[in-house]
């Protein structure tokens, strides 16, 4: 039980919606709110849209509009009330929490309560990393990635040494999981495609350097569509190192485990996520990870009226032997079932993968549907007709699908936006 000595502070609390308040709004605690329809719910974010998260490399490389790969919430879950802020403070017993807003302190009192905090980014002791490595989690990482790219285009386009315009057309990620091959896999395309218009830099390599612990890159899907996928990064000259970690990081240059050092302004980080680690606040039970511990109706254990989902949870599956990894397709399917147990008699939740998909840029990807596997343009296009099918609201669809047809056309844009957010103040 964690209770905050703050909630006795406060005004009376305001009555979560029907009832139910989602603290979240990421892909599970949205589609939780938006499968209760008209019953209603309360949701607490910090932004006011849903990330779909596997359209986030496409908007970093200017494939997609960055904000057509969100949904505002109030359009997604027209039923439910929106409360724009954090919550710093659990009361179990009052069942009350406590909401940071920009308005002030706020608490809100709840039935029954669902966490979908998601997860950050997962970070290691390791030197330099958290002063120098760029992350890759949310949109503003997206739009902050692909800006620092085109930066660098512009930055060694001025440079006068050959040495120093090298180092700023490389390029390393760490982590070849789907973020990490995939961002890189978008952002090699932005950069050869914007090399047309830097013609001092076609002499110069782009390194692009693809680094994991792991004995191959993407580990999660079988190892023939990960052997293509290597085969396929490396016919575009990128190094790849596995069974590698990272040393050091420095403003000017990458150490590996291997003693590679690597001259480099740009070190990507997408070594995976771990649990928001907000949890740990609020004496709920938490396994080694620091995933809340759920049954297998996704109920908190020993909290009758508080359940967990998504990133944030270990999810048990009835149709599996391990749990849930953290994904978008199996946090839709958990949200369904939490959203049914909430109004109805408790089921346990189960559900057998369907595929895993993956792009690596431009008409390439990879595909594992119903234990058929494709690759090359057909993988990338069952890859993009997946993530269509999951995107939710027509009005979202539409305005992406003309992303990706104006895409067969056309080259990507390559405008910095880095003073975007950031004007100059008047006077």
């Amino acid at each position: 039980m964690a209770i905050c000595a703050m909630l006795g502070h406060m005004s009376a609390p305001r009555q979560a919606r029907g009832g139910v308040l989602v603290v979240g709004g990421g892909f599970a605690g949205a589609y939780v709110a938006r499968e209760l329809g008209g019953r209603g719910a309360t949701i607490v974010s910090k932004e006011n849209f849903m990330l779909y998260t596997p359209l986030l490399p496409e908007a970093a490389s200017g494939t997609l509009e960055p904000r057509h790969c969100v949904v505002p919430l109030r359009v997604m879950c027209p039923h439910a009330e929106l409360i724009l802020g954090s919550v710093n403070a659990v009361d179990l017993e009052a069942r009350t929490v406590a909401v940071e807003t920009d308005e002030g302190p706020q608490t809100v009192g709840w039935r029954e309560l669902v966490l979908a905090l998601g997860a950050v980014p997962r970070t290691l002791p390791i030197p330099g990393l958290s002063e120098h490595a760029l992350s890759f989690k949310s949109l503003a990482d997206a739009i902050n990635l692909r800006n620092h790219v085109l930066h660098q285009l512009e930055a060694a386009d001025a440079a006068l040494d050959e040495a120093e315009r090298a180092r700023r057309l490389t390029f390393v990620f760490v982590g070849a999981g789907y973020a990490g091959v995939e961002a890189l896999a978008e952002l090699s395309d932005l950069a050869e495609d914007a090399l047309r218009y830097y013609p001092r830099l076609r002499a110069t390599r782009r390194r692009w350097v693809l680094v994991d612990a792991a004995p191959r890159i993407l580990p999660e899907i079988p190892p023939p569509l990960g052997d293509y996928a290597a085969a396929e990064l490396r016919s575009r000259e990128v190094e790849v190192h596995v069974e590698t970690t990272l040393v050091s990081v420095s403003a000017g240059e990458a150490v590996l485990g291997d003693g590679t050092r690597v001259p480099t302004n740009t070190l990507v980080w997408t070594a995976g996520v771990a649990p928001n680690p907000l949890l740990r606040e609020w004496s709920l039970p938490l396994d080694e990870r620091g995933r809340v511990e759920v049954d297998e109706l996704l109920r908190v254990s020993g909290h009758e009226h508080v359940w967990a989902l998504g990133d944030c949870a270990r999810v048990p599956n009835t149709r599996s032997d391990r749990p849930d990894p953290p994904t978008c397709q199996h946090a839709l399917r958990q949200a369904r079932r939490l959203a049914r147990n909430l109004v109805g008699p408790p089921e346990p939740y189960g559900y057998r993968m369907l595929g895993q998909v993956a792009t690596l840029g431009r008409h390439k990807g990879i595909a594992e549907v119903l234990g058929l596997r494709l690759r090359g343009f057909l993988g990338w296009w069952v890859t993009r007709s997946y993530h269509l099918y999951q995107l939710p609201l027509a009005q979202r669809k539409a305005r992406v699908v003309v992303d990706w047809t104006v895409s067969l056309f056309f080259r990507r844009d390559i405008a910095e936006l880095g003073q975007l957010g950031h004007p100059e103040k008047l006077g």
